[in-house]
């Protein structure tokens, strides 16, 4: 069953109003206010309609489904991009703001050269040795060291060292 009197409770809490205030505003009794929040009676759609303005919000946004967010990602939701060391943690994090990525390289491999683009990007080092080549500059980072930078010029990374490397790499917007 619905409990539209919870709802009702948590949005005039959010609003800072005691019932007393929500029901003057609605045209309506403290007595009915607190009814209705325990579930002990239901307002018509017109009355419901009067609170939900008094709360700042309308039928639909009231009505909709809150869906969980999922937080937790586990190993079988990655996706590998063959014949790369690419991949992806987070499935469908292109149509996120940041995009977290895994890439492995093994010694003397390097990434493909990212154009210029707009956003920027972390990396942290969990294996190995690489070099980070940003336009003609490059940094040589090991292992528990990171970047953080503005993707405005033309970057890769290569393994310099004699082991797999390994980076944890974020980028947003997503580029990947």
């Amino acid at each position: 069953m619905l409990k539209i009197g919870e709802k009702i409770r948590k949005l005039r809490i959010a609003n800072d109003l005691t019932q007393e205030e929500l029901a003057s505003r609605a045209g309506l009794t403290k007595g009915y206010i607190s009814q209705l929040e325990r579930d002990l009676t239901y307002p018509s759609i017109v009355t419901l309609k009067d609170i939900l303005d008094v709360l700042g919000t309308d039928l639909a946004t009231f009505f909709k489904e809150e869906t969980a967010e999922r937080v937790v990602f586990r190993k079988e939701d990655r996706q590998k991009i063959e014949g790369s060391g690419i991949e992806f943690l987070i499935p469908g994090s292109g149509q996120k703001t940041m995009e977290p990525v895994l890439v492995t390289l093994k010694p003397g491999e390097k990434t493909t050269p990212d154009a210029p683009h707009e956003g920027e990007e972390f990396g942290f080092v969990l294996k190995g040795v690489v070099k980070l080549w940003i336009g003609a500059r490059a940094e040589k980072l090991r292992q528990g060291e990171c970047f953080y930078f503005r993707a405005d010029k033309r970057h890769f990374v290569e393994n310099v060292g004699r082991s797999m490397a390994q980076i944890l790499w974020v980028v947003s917007p997503p580029t990947f």
